[in-house]
């Protein structure tokens, strides 16, 4: 993969984290291709939502040049952006510029009719609003984000930062992406499938009790971990653990095991030459039948095919 221009549409109002997220994970490196502009409407200034200003290091022409573009939410997201804005983002969808939505940025890509006859998500807060202001798409609130090729979108901030990691899995493979989520310290990959953290009854954010109980299974995913095991490590009953793990992650653990194994299949097909079968007993999934079907139903390919397209790229950094 060569140079790839990552262009962040920066709208009056934008929200200061769904801003951060892209420009900390495509700011590039010895192992990542990508180069960030930040743009806008006006090429010098935008207000936050925050209320404090942004400069600008480019303007609207920044998204025709693009290989991808984010857009971060915005805080009056009602309000269309500008027609020049609507316009660029139009035209960019139409060269097949891949077009990704951070929260309510979702808004701003509908507006440019990019939306329309598709299934999208946004923060579950604004999704009324996006189908009553956009009535030709429909909005899955029970998911974190959605990938529809060129078009992705995705929900609230910690969404947006599981949105962007699964970009760069897609161009350079899970290692790459696990790389860039250890250095940011976030979780190495949640399915777009796991549901939103729609906390309405929680008037504080849980605490990740089960933190270290997920670092410690991380470390035996080639062990038949039980769930009597994972609550005894925690010191919690099997009813609790199962209640907790999902109010921390969206997924129960067994969702979430499966995909940790699944990833850490990536790494040792992208990394090593072990064989299918071997790859299957390290990473915890036991044959390479079970592998096949499991890699296939989550990724859409072969291991095989998955080590053709990724290997190299792990192996050249």
């Amino acid at each position: 993969m060569g140079r790839h221009r990552v262009a962040v549409l920066a709208l009056d109002g934008v929200l200061p984290l769904d801003l951060g997220i892209p420009t900390q994970i495509f700011k590039g490196g010895p192992r990542t291709p990508y180069e960030v502009t930040v743009c806008g409407d006006d090429e010098q200034v935008v207000t936050t939502s925050a209320g404090f200003t942004l400069g600008l290091s480019a303007g609207l022409e920044a998204l025709a040049e693009a290989d991808t573009i984010i857009v971060p939410g915005f805080e009056d997201f009602r309000r269309p952006p500008h027609p020049r804005v609507r316009a660029a983002l139009k035209l960019a969808g139409r060269a097949g510029i891949r077009i990704a939505s951070i929260c309510t940025g979702a808004f701003a890509v509908a507006s440019a009719g990019l939306l329309d006859g598709r299934t999208v998500t946004t923060h579950w807060a604004s999704a009324d609003a996006l189908e009553e202001l956009y009535p030709r798409l429909r909005v899955d609130r029970n998911v974190l984000y959605i990938d529809n090729g060129a078009i992705l979108t995705s929900a609230g901030v910690t969404a947006g930062i599981d949105l962007c990691l699964h970009i760069v899995r897609k161009d350079l493979g899970a290692a790459v992406a696990n790389e860039v989520a250890r250095e940011i310290v976030a979780a190495p990959h949640r399915d777009g499938g796991q549901a939103q953290y729609i906390a309405r009854s929680l008037p504080t954010p849980v605490a990740a009790i089960l933190a270290g109980t997920r670092e410690w299974a991380l470390a035996r995913l080639e062990e038949d971990l039980t769930l009597p095991q994972l609550a005894a490590h925690a010191g919690v009953s099997a009813r609790t653990l199962t209640r907790q793990w999902r109010q921390e992650t969206g997924a129960s653990a067994h969702q979430w095991l499966l995909t940790a194994r699944l990833d850490r299949a990536r790494e040792l097909l992208e990394t090593t030459d072990l064989q299918v079968e071997q790859v299957a007993q390290r990473c915890g999934l036991g044959s390479g039948t079970n592998l096949r079907a499991r890699f296939r139903n989550a990724v859409g390919t072969t291991p095989t095919a998955y080590r053709r397209a990724f290997q190299h790229r792990s192996q050249a950094g």
